[in-house]
């Protein structure tokens, strides 16, 4: 599996050894948007056009376009984890948000 990301939106990627193409879906929204394309060229082009066919039928229905995520996470962790936390950022003179935000980012 592979990923394609274009304007905020991230596409999951998959071969579809059948028809013999690349199929395509936006996660993170719950609309279900789709593309596909014989090629890594077409696929990109298909990717940008249904990103932006997807957002110009929004702005049309009168509704907002889904994003990804807000940025905000709630998490319920372990008293124990809490405080590990909070310790290493302050050793690392940072807040909790900008460390836990750092040890996401270089999450493998």
């Amino acid at each position: 599996m592979s990923v394609m990301t274009y304007k905020g939106y991230v596409a999951r990627i998959e071969y579809d050894p059948d028809d013999r193409i690349f199929v395509g879906r936006l996660v993170g929204i719950t609309d279900i948007v789709g593309f596909h394309g014989s090629t890594v060229d077409e696929l990109e082009e298909s990717f940008k056009k249904t990103v932006e066919g997807y957002l110009e039928l929004s702005e049309k229905a009168g509704v907002k376009p889904q994003k990804p995520y807000s940025g905000n996470l709630m998490l319920r962790i372990p008293p124990e984890v809490h405080a590990h936390c909070a310790m290493m950022a302050e050793a690392h003179g940072k807040s909790i948000n900008q460390w836990v935000t750092e040890v996401l980012r270089n999450a493998k």
